[in-house]
């Protein structure tokens, strides 16, 4: 007896293969879809990540910023001390040098001349005065030439004058401070001071 086949089987092939491929695509779309999810998730860990560090790095920055201002400030407070420090050490050294200087003027006047006016410019010491002749100017210039403290003098003018009725020789002369004394052993304290007076006190 002969079996005759009456379903469609080519279509229920064409049908079932349809099917394997549509969860073939369905399942290679899926995975596809599981790869793209997993990379993104994956960059966007590695970008969250890199922000940290970033974040990081610009918070030290700011703090090493920070610093930076500071250490300025401190250094520009330590110069400006150092500034002051030779300040006030330039002006104790004057201070001792203004103290030779006028004691080593007294020493050299001679008894017959007296100052009337002393001013320091520089480098340069300018004496006013009268003395009681003009050799007696000159034995001031001398003197001041042979001290320690004091170099060159150069007269810039000398004439005659009356003080209280007695004739006068009236003279200005600057001479030139040295750098550091020439010898050493100076007189200090109440002899110093009477010099001084003595020096520019009226006669």
């Amino acid at each position: 007896m002969i079996r005759i086949n009456l379903l469609p089987h080519r279509e229920l092939k064409r049908k079932a293969r349809q099917q394997q491929f549509a969860v073939l695509a369905g399942l290679t779309v899926g995975l596809g879809v599981l790869i793209i999810w997993g990379v993104h998730e994956m960059v966007m860990d590695k970008i969250d990540h890199q922000n940290e560090r970033n974040q990081y790095l610009q918070n030290e920055i700011t703090a090493l910023d920070r610093q930076i201002v500071e250490i300025k400030s401190i250094k520009e407070k330590i110069q400006e001390m150092l500034t002051r420090k030779e300040i006030v050490e330039s002006l104790q050294g004057n201070r001792v040098r203004v103290v030779h200087m006028l004691d080593e003027v007294a020493r050299q006047l001679p008894e017959g001349v007296y100052l009337k006016s002393l001013k320091q410019t520089n480098e340069h010491l300018h004496l006013a005065g009268y003395a009681q002749s003009n050799a007696w100017v000159s034995t001031l210039m001398r003197n001041l030439d042979t001290s320690p403290w004091m170099e060159s003098p150069l007269l810039i003018e000398i004439k005659a004058a009356t003080e209280n009725g007695v004739r006068l020789s009236e003279f200005d002369l600057n001479v030139k401070l040295t750098e550091s004394p020439k010898e050493d052993g100076y007189a200090e304290g109440g002899e110093m001071a009477e010099k001084i007076t003595a020096a520019v006190g009226q006669p």
